[in-house]
């Protein structure tokens, strides 16, 4: 039996080597990959499912009703993932619990929208699906510590993509019994992935890559590892923290609009579904995408191209002729907003560390409620065009925000 050895790297930070995944914890990370990753697939769909089933639930509520209900399921799906960070950190909560917790909320919020209980669905909906997101990508980064963005754009991107068949089949085959189908189907998905999550022991790492090597590569590269390790009330203290939580929030305003109010606009329900799941399935692919581009050109770069993209956006969904300028429109917007949340995690842990990682994200993470409730309160109650402009605007200016970035500590050249 291999016996674990501690090595430290030139700025002191601690890996665990010499054992593989499995011999580590009985498990492959491959298996628990596929496991978030299941499970971001079936939750994300009380997100972007929801915008599909807005023209189907006007018949009961308005459509300002039904957007802030989505404005207050995002205000606690975001706002789960400090608290739900800081449990697993003082080993009060297993990812298995998180999940099984979640995977019971999850389906319960689709239970409840179709018994037509619309705050439940916003507020167990929300908590349940904030819970497997955070428990994925914590589970997720501690896995692959050598390669954390690709792998977090590629569960995170399950959030969005996942929902595509949802989207479709709720304009063409909703109806009685579809949420309530919906709901368990979710929840077995989520509990039997849960069943299979365990985390690695503390500072893990892959055994075919030497730690010391791999950190003075990273020195080299565009995106550099922190200084140091700030705990969260140190990092708040960063002008950084703050251009990049504005930036998140602005982002995640203009996504949030998006989702509800994009098959509205479109009118026809088959072709707004078509709409709302060509921008679930280009944020799902694209966070992959500009993962690997950030890998090459860094993360603010690649950040601050994300957030423009998804202003201009809102100009070519505006002022489309035709269905091609719509699914453009569409596909730059889920390109643009939808985008940044993969790049955070990789963000956070690059200019705060590592060891307080899990909730110093969690605390940016919050920026998307924040957007939520911006959403909500500017958008919301004003026309398309109006709307659409402000949301580039905002978009926009969350490109300028996150163009101010800079590593504490180090300066910027």
């Amino acid at each position: 039996m291999p016996v674990a050895t501690y090595v430290r790297d030139h700025v002191g930070r601690l890996y665990r080597v010499g054992e593989t995944d499995v011999e580590a914890s009985g498990r492959s990370r491959r298996t628990v990959l596929w496991a978030a990753w299941a499970a971001m697939l079936a939750a994300g769909i009380g997100q972007y499912g929801f915008g599909a089933l807005i023209p189907q639930l006007q018949d009961r509520w308005s459509v300002p009703e039904l957007f802030w209900a989505l404005a207050l399921w995002t205000v606690c799906q975001a706002g789960t993932a400090f608290p739900a960070a800081w449990l697993r950190e003082q080993k009060r909560l297993t990812p298995t619990g998180a999940m099984w917790i979640g995977a019971v909320l999850c389906g319960a919020g689709l239970l409840t929208l179709g018994q037509g209980w619309l705050v439940g669905y916003a507020i167990l909906g929300g908590i349940g699906a904030g819970l497997v997101y955070a428990t994925c990508l914590g589970v997720v980064v501690r896995w692959y510590p050598e390669r954390v963005t690709r792998k977090v754009a590629f569960v995170s991107g399950a959030f969005a993509y996942g929902s595509v068949p949802f989207v479709l089949a709720a304009g063409l085959f909703f109806g009685g019994g579809f949420l309530l189908q919906a709901g368990i189907v979710i929840a077995v998905v989520v509990a039997v992935a849960g069943a299979l999550m365990k985390d690695p022991p503390e500072h893990w790492w892959p055994p075919h890559i030497p730690p010391r090597e791999w950190a003075l590569d990273r020195a080299r590269v565009p995106n550099r590892s922190a200084l140091r390790e700030f705990r969260t009330h140190e990092a708040m203290r960063c002008g950084t923290f703050w251009w990049l939580y504005g930036g998140i929030a602005f982002a995640a305003a203009v996504s949030l609009y998006d989702l509800a109010y994009l098959p509205l606009f479109v009118g026809d329900k088959v072709l707004g579904g078509v709409a709302l799941a060509t921008l679930a399935a280009a944020t799902g692919t694209g966070r992959v995408l500009v993962g690997w581009i950030s890998d090459r050109v860094g993360r603010r770069k690649a950040l601050v191209w994300t957030l423009a993209t998804g202003g201009l956006a809102q100009f070519v969904l505006l002022y489309s002729q035709n269905v091609a300028g719509l699914l453009i429109g569409a596909t730059l917007a889920g390109l643009g907003t939808g985008c940044c949340y993969s790049l955070l995690v990789g963000v956070t842990r690059e200019y705060f560390g590592e060891t307080n990682g899990a909730q110093n994200f969690g605390v940016l993470y919050t920026a998307k409620a924040a957007g939520a409730l911006l959403a909500a309160v500017v958008l919301a109650s004003q026309g398309p065009t109006f709307a659409f402009i402000a949301a580039g605007v905002l978009g926009l200016a969350g490109a300028v925000l996150t163009a101010h970035l800079s590593q504490p500590g180090r300066p910027r050249l």
